[in-house]
């Protein structure tokens, strides 16, 4: 039996299938009480759910926890597999029974809850990068009441010490990652930073989406991940569509590794190579700015798996 598991804020629907068929389905409340009502009814069954923000993560654990199987899904997958098969229908039941078929039909890999290591180093990041925006909203204001010339002094360093005391906190987080890292992820964290162009911000983010690499077999896998695959549209000789990225959320991610990527363009070797020739061919800034991004993730996948540090020769 096959269970899928739509996910929201406040609720979640779920159907087991049974041979084909709905053996089940119902409503509960996205709270520990609706885990344990939830509970008898997919003892033994195999669960699947969407990667929905972070509202599946307390119930995909309690399922994982309880024992059984459990598979989180991309969204972007299970939209694709719902056009293929024409469903026109869009509610939370009709979503979990799409979740339950594709699970049947394709077997996707089970789940494993992050390490604490990684969901600290994760929560960190998350705040670091509220801090970073609230600090640059607060200087660009600062900078709008300078360039008026309007702002009285009393104001004036009341923001600049709010600006100061976003620096410091900033700062501090920075240096709890960075020994969180050391303490978890000390040679991998090392070997990934040896690569040009990847920094201690990418070398963090690249452990907390990835689980410290171990949650892939594949770079590519990891490119499809982070929504860097490159998607072509053409037909015959008469379709010639512009090729894009696959964005599938991760954006705080790719936006990590644009800037890694700048900086490997001008001191990577194979980044600079690939990124030049691509240039050369006509193709656009962008188009080639994401081959080096790639570049560097099969770099950094190559590393992390060989637990040798950066050579030109390796990847």
């Amino acid at each position: 039996m096959v269970t899928g598991i739509d996910c929201s804020k406040d609720y979640f629907d779920i159907v087991v299938l049974k041979e084909g068929k709905i053996a089940f389905k119902s409503r509960f409340t996205n709270d520990i009480k609706g885990f344990m009502d939830m509970l008898p009814h997919i003892l033994d069954t195999y669960v699947a759910m969407e990667a929905t923000g972070p509202y599946y993560f307390q119930l995909a654990r309690f399922v994982h926890d309880s024992g059984i199987r459990v598979s989180v899904v991309n969204p972007l997958v299970i939209r694709r597999f719902a056009q293929m098969r024409m469903s026109r229908a869009k509610t939370d039941q009709k979503d979990a029974m799409v979740i339950a078929e594709f699970a049947k039909m394709t077997g996707p890999k089970l789940w494993e809850p992050p390490t604490v290591a990684i969901q600290a180093i994760g929560n960190l990041e998350s705040y670091l990068e509220g801090l970073k925006q609230r600090r640059q909203m607060l200087s660009n204001q600062l900078h709008a009441f300078e360039a008026a010339g309007t702002i009285e002094e009393l104001l004036y360093n009341e923001i600049k010490e709010e600006v100061e005391s976003h620096d410091k906190r900033i700062k501090d987080k920075e240096r709890q990652i960075a020994e969180l890292i050391q303490q978890n992820y000390a040679e991998m964290g090392a070997n990934l930073r040896s690569i040009p162009g990847i920094g201690p911000r990418s070398t963090s983010m690249l452990i907390i989406a990835t689980d410290g690499f171990g949650m892939f077999e594949n770079y590519k896998q990891v490119t499809s991940y982070f929504g860097l695959a490159p998607r072509i549209y053409e037909s015959g000789t008469s379709v010639k569509g512009k090729g894009h990225i696959c964005k599938m959320g991760m954006g705080q991610m790719r936006k990590v590794l644009y800037m890694a990527a700048t900086s490997a363009i001008r001191c990577n070797k194979d980044c600079k190579e690939l990124y030049d020739r691509l240039r050369t061919k006509g193709k656009p800034y962008r188009v080639a700015l994401i081959a080096a991004v790639n570049k560097l993730i099969k770099q950094a996948f190559a590393i992390a798996k060989s637990g040798k540090p950066y050579t030109v020769q390796l990847v």
